[in-house]
């Protein structure tokens, strides 16, 4: 584990009909934020996510044509491939009720998305390949 100082603050409005993961990335690395927690609510017209299959160490998309509420998007930014990079899980809603979540991958068209990101100060993270899982992770120190 890191210590990381809390930095700047942003939060805002992201683009009607803009992919969601997409925006969340284009946010940061336009305010030159490497490192940072980032949490999001709001209602997505398209929805996809993707679930983690441990044993053959894949992806699985899940994808959600209707509307859909962002019950909850929580994650991290830090260095990927060399340029800062999203990761982040999120909890969906449908017009029933029923709940759905997974690893947000492109696909999710905004309908409204209210985001907050906590810039971390100090050497970012860098996610490279972890071996023993198949995912990208954060070094262990």
């Amino acid at each position: 584990m890191r210590e990381f100082k809390t930095g700047r603050v942003f939060v805002g409005r992201l683009p009607h009909g803009a992919d969601l993961l997409e925006s969340i990335t284009a946010c940061c690395r336009a305010r030159g934020i490497a490192m940072a927690r980032i949490d999001a609510i709001g209602a997505l017209s398209e929805a996809a996510v993707a679930y983690y299959e441990q044993n053959a160490k894949i992806y699985h998309e899940l994808r959600f044509p209707g509307h859909c509420e962002i019950l909850s998007l929580t994650g991290t930014v830090s260095i990927r491939d060399g340029a800062p990079a999203c990761h982040a899980h999120v909890t969906l809603a449908d017009d029933t009720g029923r709940s759905y979540g997974g690893h947000l991958v492109a696909g999710c068209r905004i309908f409204a998305c209210e985001l907050v990101v906590t810039e971390l100060q100090g050497e970012p993270l860098v996610r490279g390949f972890d071996a023993t899982t198949g995912l990208p992770l954060w070094s262990e120190e």
